[in-house]
């Protein structure tokens, strides 16, 4: 029997999540949203053009959360987007009011399920959808370093002229602007970047990558990335629905690992069928601790907003 997978939030993430999801034939796919024929619609484009990929998988739209009943995997992209000059951080209010109708909506209807959170401002959404519907740690995992570090790769592979594939890069801490790309762990071929790259285009790419999702949201001017968060929230349900033990940065719940207890914060950690199987701690030098230790705080900062 196929997976069953529950996207909640039909903008243009979860789209391009239900396509690539039901084109990949990892599950079939529930696409809900709140707002009438939108999730139908899509779900109707894609369905009608899977057969061009031989995909014979379920996509279907959805307006009720009973409609999600039995998912093994729910991704969550609720919430608005940013605009021009807004930080992921002014999305905060908003978008909590949304994530606890989200985690009620999933605790009652698929009280089993796997859960990827994408929704920004990231570490404070996955906090509130853990509090909120009490579910496990190893089954609520945000979506933010796989994306940051994807980002941090391309930057690394057009300054260099090689391939993305031979890239490997490792960004922890918050998704926004105090995330730490590790430079020491960044690697072409197993080579370390800083024997290729002068400081100065490595500080620079740096601070690309911190700065990357504005620079996007300024290009579009109506809305943010979708395309790459999308294809990184799959990195993700790939790992778990296939039990591949992936080691990916993801936003994990912290309980004595690095020094923190009780956030959530991006760190290496290996995605299987059980979710989050086991967080993986690196060693970070003084510089590295100290940015790492900074983000941490800034997450503290949000979490210390919330009303739940």
């Amino acid at each position: 029997m196929r997976k069953k997978i529950a996207l909640i939030g039909g903008g243009n993430i979860g789209g391009v999540m239900a396509e690539q999801l039901a084109y990949r034939e990892l599950g079939d796919v529930i696409l809900f949203d709140v707002v009438e024929g939108l999730p139908q619609g899509k779900a109707l484009d894609i369905a009608e053009g899977a057969p061009l990929f031989d995909a014979d998988v379920s996509v279907k739209g959805a307006n009720s959360y009973a409609e999600i009943a039995g998912a093994d995997l729910v991704i969550i992209t609720a919430g608005l987007a940013r605009k021009p000059g807004m930080s992921r951080d002014d999305l905060l209010n908003t978008n909590l009011k949304i994530m606890k109708q989200v985690a009620e909506g999933v605790r009652e209807h698929a009280p089993n399920a796997l859960v990827i959170v994408v929704s920004n401002p990231l570490d404070a959404m996955v906090y509130t959808f853990k509090k909120v519907s009490g579910f496990p740690k190893n089954r609520v995992i945000g979506m933010a370093g796989v994306l940051d570090s994807a980002r941090f790769r391309a930057f690394v592979a057009w300054e260099l002229g090689v391939s993305v594939q031979d890239v490997t890069a490792l960004v922890l801490g918050g998704h926004g602007d105090t995330m730490v790309p590790l430079v020491r762990y960044c690697t072409v071929a197993g080579i370390p970047i800083e024997k290729m790259i002068s400081k100065e285009r490595i500080n620079a790419i740096v601070e690309r990558t911190k700065q990357a999702g504005g620079e996007v949201v300024a290009l579009l001017k109506t809305g943010s990335a979708f395309v790459s968060p999308a294809a990184s929230a799959i990195e993700m349900a790939e790992a778990i629905l296939k039990d591949k033990k992936r080691v990916l940065a993801c936003c994990c719940l912290l309980e004595g690992e690095y020094g923190v207890d009780g956030l959530y914060v991006g760190v290496p950690c290996v995605l299987g069928a059980n979710g989050l199987e086991r967080v993986i701690e690196v060693d970070l030098n003084a510089e590295e601790r100290k940015l790492f230790d900074e983000s941490v705080e800034h997450v503290r900062s949000l979490v210390k907003q919330i009303e739940i």
